[in-house]
């Protein structure tokens, strides 16, 4: 059995929710799902949400350059700075200058996170998205949705759809960043930081 990513530690598990297989079927389906939507993969381009989203956006785009014989860009979006809970994020940033790897003028992106849940950090994704130009359209797509929006934000592709209580967190835990491919409803430990 795999090893808890130490990232985590501070956790007490519930339950696995998608395994390897689960998530990159899962992935398969959203890539065919962006393929049908969009008449193909001409003008699209992959922006993935730091930290997760970049490898979800990452094999997405491999999937759809197999379905479509082509190569789909693919961008890194920090929102660090974009976030309406700065104050309350733990260290400072650091600015660091935006680029991103393509031009999206004019281009159909596909914003790619790990999880949809308050709706906060696709908006920032949004703001720092219009800073870098204006895009033919944005659709989001998420490889987990748990509901309880506090924004009118919605996912035009959704892996799963999940319920998890308010006190419960679901992780993504991906093997370019975590070392395993899996899904996981947690909690804190008693007496740890969330």
């Amino acid at each position: 059995m795999s090893q808890p990513s130490t990232r985590t530690n501070h956790l007490r598990e519930k339950g696995q929710i998608m395994s390897a297989s689960e998530i990159e079927r899962t992935i398969v389906r959203l890539a065919h799902e962006i393929v049908e939507k969009n008449n193909g993969a001409d003008n699209l381009g992959l922006v993935g949400i730091k930290r997760r989203g970049v490898p979800l956006a990452g094999r997405l785009a491999k999937i759809l350059g197999r379905i479509e014989k082509m190569t789909v860009p693919v961008g890194t979006l920090d929102i660090t700075l974009y976030r309406d809970d700065l104050s309350t994020v733990g260290h400072r940033p650091e600015v660091r200058p935006r680029k991103m790897e393509f031009d999206i003028q004019d281009k159909n992106i596909i914003l790619v996170d790990d999880v949809l849940y308050t709706g906060r950090t696709v908006r920032a994704a949004l703001d720092a998205l219009a800073d870098l130009g204006r895009p033919e359209s944005i659709q989001l797509a998420v490889l987990v949705d748990r509901g309880e929006r506090e924004l009118p934000i919605r996912a035009d592709y959704v892996g799963r759809n999940i319920e998890a209580p308010r006190d419960q967190r679901v992780y993504v835990r991906l093997a370019e960043v975590d070392g395993v491919d899996e899904v996981v409803i947690g909690g804190a430990k008693r007496g740890a930081a969330a």
